[in-house]
């Protein structure tokens, strides 16, 4: 790979870094080309972008964005790597979980995840970040919350307006003695 490859390749990551916010770090090496392939089909299918590229590049194009913002990720950036990168931080999570269990394996294995500023290092946190909530599920539940008081003070207004029409539909009704 020529330098001036090499640098296109770092400016490229450089644009991916800077355009998401959240991206996972996984190790792809025990992977046959058939695996990766259905593993790139599936990140597709979820708007997901799979990156695959050398470590010491990925090092670079962090480091020339924001070198203390990224350092927990540099311990991870061995091996094989395949980035991640989605909007939605839970979705490459997903993709892998579900990647796992269809082939009965262990990898691809999460090295880290950068999710809004957070770093995940390790595989044990997998599990983990397939339950983090989307910034819309956040909000789902923040006006569900909102709505519900407001729910039950009009369903205690109807319930006591109903009883004061039964209470006096029954005296309206009663024989007079």
């Amino acid at each position: 790979m020529t330098k001036q490859e090499k640098n296109e390749v770092i400016e490229l990551l450089k644009g991916k870094f800077s355009q998401y916010n959240n991206f996972y770090v996984t190790d792809t090496e025990s992977l046959t080309v058939e695996q990766v392939g259905k593993l790139r089909r599936a990140c597709f299918d979820k708007q997901v972008e799979m990156k695959v590229a050398k470590n010491t590049l990925i090092k670079k194009a962090l480091e020339s964005i924001d070198a203390e913002k990224y350092s927990g990720v540099y311990d991870s950036l061995n091996k094989v790597t395949a980035l991640l990168f989605s909007e939605n931080p839970k979705e490459p999570a997903l993709i892998l979980s579900a990647f796992r269990k269809e082939g009965n394996k262990t990898k691809p294995e999460l090295k880290a995840a950068f999710i809004n500023g957070d770093v995940y290092s390790g595989d044990e946190n997998l599990v983990t970040l397939t339950k983090i909530k989307t910034k819309n599920e956040l909000i789902g539940e923040v006006i569900g919350l909102l709505q519900s008081p407001a729910k039950r003070v009009l369903a205690a207004l109807l319930h006591h307006h109903e009883q004061k029409e039964g209470a006096a539909a029954t005296t309206e009704a009663a024989p007079a003695e």
